[in-house]
């Protein structure tokens, strides 16, 4: 059939999909020099942290103890050339001048830009020490709550929760600098790759771990302590939440659990709202859970 017949209607909502009203809320204005950050190179950032937090298992797998310098020492050269570009990117799009490069401001706001992003990009690299330490605490945990699992090696390669948890460890450090937009892109990547959903900004302790870890939810202000272990299906969520004068609901307050250390929750438990699970306690599968817990206490459904 002709695209000559239906040139009219072609025009037609071309015009109607470039309007205003149409595109509010839904559309970015390019500015020249301020692009968004790219998922495809903050996947790459990603594969280049898990090869430097967990050499040989990521990235070059021929990597030995004489080499092992230079490698991580080419990743770490890359990584920072990366994510300064990309932190960068999410500082322009966080910014309301949005660090356009012109005469006006090329030695103002994108000046001050690009020198923020390198800082911040060298902060987090600081950082990684710190990173490998907390995440070996997490592979041990994983590998002690699982009698399946027959070596740490098994456990960095194959299951999830590391996946997961190295990305929600990463994203909760740039989160904490301060860096806008990209520790929620690197989240809901992770999201994609393992069906574990953990918003940066919630605040994990050392020896956790997801066992199977499909469809668990992890909200941005929940708080958990050490030696804490979920099953599949756990949401950590919130109750539905106040609004403002105008109706809009009132961000930044605290509105998911606090887990206190040893804490075990079991398949498809939900827990709401800003309520406190006592150390030790444990949350059987399949409950609904809106109230304090005390510490020792092991809730389970009534037979």
């Amino acid at each position: 059939m002709s695209l000559h017949k239906f040139t009219h209607l072609l025009a037609q909502t071309v015009e109607e999909l470039s309007t205003y009203s149409s595109l509010k809320g839904v559309f970015h204005e390019h500015r020249d020099g301020g692009p968004l950050p790219s998922g495809k190179v903050l996947k790459e950032i990603i594969e280049l942290c898990r090869s430097i937090l967990f050499p040989g298992f990521y990235g070059k797998s021929t990597v030995n103890s004489h080499t092992i310098t230079y490698h991580i020492g080419v990743n770490l050269e890359r990584l920072y050339g990366l994510l300064t570009d990309q932190i960068l990117a999410g500082l322009c799009f966080a910014s309301e001048e949005g660090c356009a490069q012109n005469k006006e401001n090329e030695s103002g706001c994108n000046k001050h830009c690009k020198e923020k992003a390198a800082e911040l990009a060298a902060a987090f690299i600081a950082k990684m020490p710190e990173l490998r330490s907390v995440l070996a605490t997490d592979v041990e945990a994983a590998y002690n709550g699982d009698p399946a699992a027959e070596s740490y090696g098994e456990i960095i390669s194959c299951y999830p929760i590391i996946k997961a948890l190295s990305s929600y460890r990463i994203a909760h450090e740039l989160l904490v600098l301060g860096v806008p937009l990209i520790p929620r892109i690197i989240s809901e990547m992770a999201h994609s790759e393992t069906g574990i959903d953990i918003h940066p900004g919630a605040q994990i302790g050392h020896h956790f771990t997801i066992d199977h870890g499909t469809g668990v939810v992890i909200g941005s202000t929940c708080v958990i302590g050490n030696h804490v272990k979920l099953y599949q299906g756990v949401t950590l969520g919130a109750k539905s939440f106040p609004l403002d004068e105008n109706g809009n609901p009132i961000k930044g307050i605290p509105r998911h659990p606090i887990l206190e250390d040893d804490v075990v929750v079991y398949a498809n438990a939900t827990i709401l709202g800003r309520i406190r699970i006592g150390k030790g306690s444990t949350i059987g599968g399949n409950i609904w859970v809106t109230e304090d817990v005390p510490e020792g206490a092991r809730l389970v459904q009534k037979k």
